[in-house]
């Protein structure tokens, strides 16, 4: 099954096709200006580089959070319409799920950090095999790492800007070298779950919201 895969929902964006197991094709960007610039051109140069039209595509997975508020819309609409137009399945796949299955069996308790701003983690703990062993919450990197021992094998982009204070908290944490682009990574995860027929429809996917979005009024 041929699987248009997107993920916007860090700094490090990336639009892969995947086949089974298989990556196919992917393009990768951390763009300075937000998702938005290039995603869609992005998907068009992904397909005709590979010779393939858009009624090509069986089925589409995105991330749906959490992470950035915009970057995730931006991924998640730009799929909804696609799959629409195309009359296809989606599936979403949690950023913490896709971080967590990239560092599997590194060790007993795998955690994903992600930059959640305002001084908070994105985070939720996983057993070796990247099965969640608790829910996704936006807490204070103390929170996160309260009761941890032990090998403890952490990923995501708050790792390096809270790394000190990991060590600190966990002497023997492990640090995993893990892509940040995870389009190919959500592809996989879902090919399994679209083959048995668990997608949806595009209107029916939602996003992972946290904690609510961070809008503040300009100045006078």
């Amino acid at each position: 099954m041929r699987i248009l895969a997107v993920d916007t929902t860090t700094p490090w964006g990336s639009v892969a096709l995947v086949d089974g197991d298989s990556t196919i094709g992917e393009i990768r960007l951390r763009p300075p200006a937000g998702h938005s610039q290039w995603l869609v051109s992005g998907i068009e140069a992904l397909l005709r580089h590979l010779s393939l039209a858009p009624s090509d595509i069986e089925a589409f997975a995105v991330t749906t959070g959490p992470g950035s508020f915009t970057g995730l819309r931006v991924g998640l609409s730009t799929v909804q319409g696609l799959a629409l137009a195309a009359n296809r399945p989606c599936l979403g796949v949690s950023t913490l799920d896709a971080l967590a299955l990239g560092i599997a069996g590194h060790a007993p308790v795998l955690v994903p950090l992600m930059d959640a701003f305002r001084d908070e983690v994105f985070t939720c703990r996983y057993d070796a095999g990247a099965r969640p062993l608790g829910p996704a919450r936006a807490t204070a990197l103390g929170a996160a790492l309260d009761g941890l021992a032990g090998r403890v094998a952490f990923a995501g982009d708050a790792v390096e800007r809270y790394r000190a204070e990991i060590v600190a908290a966990c002497p023997d944490a492990l640090f995993p070298n893990l892509e940040p682009f995870l389009a190919a990574v959500v592809g996989r995860m879902a090919a399994p779950r679209l083959a048995r027929g668990e997608g949806m429809a595009p209107d029916a996917l939602r996003p992972l919201y946290l904690r609510d979005a961070d809008i503040r009024k300009a100045a006078p």
